[in-house]
């Protein structure tokens, strides 16, 4: 579909969350948690540090430390919701103390090996039986990296086998449980989520609306497109685009932000990820518009994965305007180091307005 004959100018909606975030911890924390503070409300923070966050006790203890890099002026409008990582071991009294403790929203699966930082992860889903059972039973979410990690399974095929292989066996076994299929990458992924009960729902990130595998892999692989899951075909990328605009709830904001430094990232074997923080909802926009659909961009942003997480939409709201400005073409990041954005010096239309004039360094949700 093709953007409107007269084009909006300015876009007022529901302030938005980022469903699914990557933060890392330590020094990066320093960078990566004024982005996001300046650029969502909340957001479910990945568990996939070094140790991974495993109990509700360390996932408070994060929390502390992402709140301590929160920027004064920015402290009454950004909570960070946590999330623990799924392991072969991990217990029903531990999913007792996340639900006790107010603050750990969700559970997070992922396969061993399938990303960054996941060779903690499950081996076999059938250790988790009790665990899921319990979740299923106090309305804990899962989140799950949708991917199998069988050598012999084409990375192109992964997700689809995972829906077939895992996910299906999860919500027979537990029709109640609440899953969020995260960063659904295929036409496969979206059908299976529509098919389901309202208990299932799904995230989408910005790159994987905006471009599909001829991005990634033609003239060259560009490594700071590559993420997993990866880039699928332009076929693919239209389903996502026709549910992430459709209005349907089951669909809602989640960036998969996740920021490497930019000479591991232009690497022999460089990391999986995209950075999106700082400037994700122009992203977004820029999709939505692509369709014709900005009147659907609140609905995806600010409210729907809220509802999904029973937790109250934000009240106050941003405005987006168009103003032709620059990704930055690169980041300060740990130590004197660089943290390379997607689309880095390109041209995005979108702006959140701001009292001040653009930056290229931080645009804001102020």
């Amino acid at each position: 579909m093709s953007a409107e004959t007269h084009p909006v100018q300015t876009l007022t909606i529901t302030a938005p969350d980022d469903w699914h975030l990557h933060l890392r911890d330590g020094a990066a924390l320093a960078t990566t948690v004024p982005h996001a503070a300046a650029s969502v409300r909340r957001a479910i923070c990945m568990p996939n540090l070094v140790p991974p966050v495993t109990t509700t006790a360390q996932a408070l203890a994060y929390r502390e430390r992402i709140l301590a890099q929160v920027p004064a002026d920015l402290r009454q409008c950004f909570e960070p919701l946590m999330t623990l990582y799924l392991t072969d071991n991990t217990s029903p009294s531990e999913i007792d103390a996340a639900m006790a403790s107010g603050v750990v929203r969700a559970v997070k699966l992922y396969p061993a090996g399938a990303t960054t930082n996941s060779a903690e992860g499950v081996t076999n889903i059938d250790h988790c039986t009790d665990v899921l059972a319990k979740m299923e039973s106090v309305g804990l979410p899962l989140l799950v990296h949708g991917e199998v990690t069988h050598a012999h399974v084409d990375i192109f095929d992964r997700e689809k086998r995972f829906i077939d292989d895992v996910l299906i066996n999860i919500i027979n076994k537990f029709p109640a449980l609440k899953i969020v299929f995260e960063h659904i990458t295929t036409s496969d992924a979206a059908d299976f989520v529509l098919a389901q009960g309202k208990q299932v729902a799904a995230t989408i990130t910005p790159q994987h609306l905006l471009m599909n595998r001829n991005d990634l892999l033609v003239g060259g692989i560009k490594p700071h497109l590559y993420c997993l899951p990866v880039l699928k075909r332009q076929s693919h990328q239209q389903v996502l685009l026709d549910v992430a605009t459709s209005g349907n709830p089951k669909f809602f904001m989640g960036t998969d932000s996740a920021p490497h430094a930019t000479h591991a990232k232009e690497n022999a074997c460089g990391c999986a990820g995209c950075y999106t923080a700082p400037f994700a909802l122009a992203l977004y926009a820029e999709a939505f518009e692509r369709m014709g659909k900005l009147d659907k961009l609140e609905g995806f942003c600010g409210v729907y994965g809220a509802r999904f997480y029973g937790l109250p939409v934000n009240t106050d709201t941003i405005t987006l305007v168009r103003t032709p400005w620059q990704v930055p073409t690169s980041y300060p990041y740990l130590d004197g180091h660089s943290l390379t954005p997607l689309l880095a010096g390109q041209t995005l239309n979108w702006q959140v307005q701001t009292d001040a004039p653009q930056t290229a360094d931080l645009p804001t949700a102020g």
